[in-house]
């Protein structure tokens, strides 16, 4: 099959997945949704009991890429409701992903790079990693996320990191509960492989046996909050804030917001 904008190789029945604009830091583009999706796709039904998910370059994912911004002040509602359904699609295919994910994260992972790099079932994480849910500065609502991050950490620690819209570093993601290892980036993929390794000296049927229980354990509550979110992050899209936050982030200025 042929990618775009994402690399994928298998080593070992190790598959691993690169983002791969590196030109870009790897944000997220229509076309890196639709790769990301087919790749998930190819490894589920392959005989890979594991698959990487990293970056190409220095950035692991640097969040919605600067041409699909600008696209979204053009969107009707039934596109802007149709982006968020993709979206949350790419996140829970990772989230409920069938065999075992694990994340090694290269470098910054911002937005929906941080999305991306927390889903897995282990995230490993260079120094150098840098992550934040920064939708709230741009006028956006984090509002698919934040189902997820309510599930892997605090209420208390997922307001502060989602209404601050703060940067944090790989130590307090690991503080929190967000990363399981800070690994030297010239270490990184070494140990991610190795990590692999250790996950398929387990049985595979036992594997996905307990992914599956763990994923069937949240369907429920997940599916009525994944809906009320979708709805949340089509409607902010009609607002003055949202215009002005993505004319702003563009033009390299400081918002001036109204409040509507």
């Amino acid at each position: 099959m042929n990618y775009q904008t994402v690399d994928l190789a298998y080593d070992s029945r190790i598959a691993t997945i690169k983002l791969n604009r590196p030109e870009k830091r790897n944000a997220i583009s229509f076309e890196l949704i639709d790769d990301l999706l087919r790749a998930l796709n190819e490894v589920e039904k392959s005989d890979a009991i594991v698959v990487i998910l990293t970056g190409a370059g220095k950035a692991f994912c640097s969040g919605m890429d600067l041409e699909n911004l600008k696209a979204l002040l053009g969107r009707t509602p039934e596109q802007n409701l149709k982006d968020s359904e993709t979206m949350v699609r790419l996140f829970r295919s990772l989230y409920e992903f069938p065999k075992v994910t694990i994340a090694a994260v290269n470098g910054p992972a911002i937005a929906g790079g941080t999305g991306l790099a927390l889903l897995c079932d282990f995230t490993l994480a260079a120094p150098e990693a840098k992550f934040g849910y920064t939708e709230v500065r741009i006028g956006f609502v984090p509002a698919i996320v934040s189902t997820f991050l309510l599930r892997q950490t605090g209420e208390k620690y997922a307001r502060d990191l989602l209404l601050t819209g703060r940067i944090f570093d790989a130590h307090e993601g690991a503080r929190l509960g967000l990363i399981n290892e800070i690994v030297p980036v010239e270490n990184l993929m070494p140990r991610a492989r190795e990590l692999a390794s250790q996950l398929m000296e387990n049985s595979p049927s036992s594997l996905r046996a307990t992914k599956k229980l763990l994923n069937e354990h949240s369907r429920a509550e997940l599916d009525a909050q994944i809906s009320s979110a979708i709805r949340e992050n089509a409607a902010v899209r009609t607002t003055a804030d949202f215009r002005e936050g993505i004319n702003s982030f563009l033009e390299k200025r400081k918002p001036a917001w109204s409040g509507k």
